[in-house]
């Protein structure tokens, strides 16, 4: 597991967001016309049959052995059957931006599991200052009116978190997957689920006297294919090369996703407060990665190095030159270069 991301890792987890956060619209759509439980079994039903086919086309076996059905089995229960439930009965006690704001802390949660469990995840300032930074642009972004909730109900709240404990374990126990191929992976753990709600939903919606409209199957069609067929082939993917708590960084992502998708297809407008909220994620997931830090530490080293270095009165521009070019970004220099250029200029 890599603690730090690569840009292929990270491009991945963006598209995992980009995905997740459409799937509100395909929601939104699909429940007009159907419940819940009939929703989520369209979900993973449909988008286990479309993984199963094409295995079939891949010609990929199934995992085989009881001990990996078990497995895939708890791991459904983890991430999908549990998870879905408990959002689900938790929006409906408590507003759903302060259920976005709890769901965000399952990298945070995913970490601590970690470390208790022996793990291999690290528990760095650096991670904990990103993540503190994620938690607090996404609260900016879906308004801090969203926060006004947290002493109301207790029950949706618990809910929510156990929703995000509950990822935070999936992301965890399906690291015992990493060498199966994710296809294979992902398509046994929606069989199972839907094992689980195909029961439930004809007990508790009897679907087969529904009648919706051709909107809602598009809506669940898309929710299906896209946000869970081709999104947890995805999950498997990056968690098998990044690891859980990297990989629960799309909860982060997920709400700022569902703003700019708002905002570009139904013509909503961003206000200022979700423009902060955006960017204190996006640095939060700076400081997480730790590169930036590394570089600016780097580049501050070699210009400490040659100031020392320069002759008394020297004009800066004779001993950073190149360098300071090389050390960072044009924004970056303009910071760094500008107090060595004052200090030469006012030595005679």
């Amino acid at each position: 597991m890599n603690a730090r991301m690569t840009l292929l890792e990270w491009s991945l987890v963006v598209l995992l967001a980009a995905i997740w956060s459409f799937s509100y619209l395909f929601n939104r759509v699909a429940l007009d016309d159907l419940p819940v439980v009939t929703v989520v079994l369209g979900r993973v039903g449909i988008g286990a049959l479309a993984l199963a086919f094409y295995l079939r086309f891949r010609r990929v076996a199934l995992p085989r052995g009881g001990g990996v059905w078990a497995g895939l089995f708890l791991l459904a229960l983890l991430n999908n059957v549990f998870p879905f439930l408990l959002i689900v009965g938790g929006q409906t006690r408590i507003d759903s931006g302060l259920a976005a704001i709890l769901l965000g802390v399952s990298p945070l949660v995913s970490l601590i599991l970690s470390r208790l469990v022996g793990g291999e995840e690290r528990m760095t300032p650096a991670r904990i200052g990103g993540l503190a930074l994620g938690l607090v642009g996404l609260a900016v972004l879906v308004g801090p009116a969203a926060l006004s909730g947290l002493g109301g109900d207790l029950l949706g709240q618990v809910m929510v978190l156990g929703a995000a404990t509950s990822y935070a374990a999936a992301a965890l126990y399906g690291r015992r997957f990493r060498g199966h191929d994710p296809y294979a992976v992902a398509t046994g753990q929606l069989l199972c689920s839907t094992a689980v709600v195909l029961p439930l939903a004809a007990i508790v919606d009897a679907p087969w006297t529904l009648s919706p409209g051709w909107l809602a199957w598009g809506a669940i069609l898309g929710i299906a294919l896209l946000a869970t067929s081709v999104a947890y082939v995805l999950y498997f993917r990056i968690l098998a090369t990044a690891g859980a708590t990297n990989l629960l960084l799309v909860t982060l992502l997920v709400p700022p996703g569902a703003v700019l998708w708002g905002t570009l297809l139904l013509g909503e407008r961003i206000a200022w407060t979700g423009l902060v909220g955006m960017a204190l994620i996006i640095l939060g997931l700076v400081v997480l990665d730790g590169r930036a830090g590394e570089r600016l530490r780097r580049a501050v080293g070699r210009l400490t190095v040659d100031a020392k270095r320069a002759p008394q009165g020297a004009p800066a521009r004779q001993f950073l030159g190149r360098n300071i070019r090389q050390a960072a970004e044009p924004p970056l220099q303009i910071v760094l270069y500008l107090p060595f250029e004052i200090r030469s200029r006012t030595t005679i």
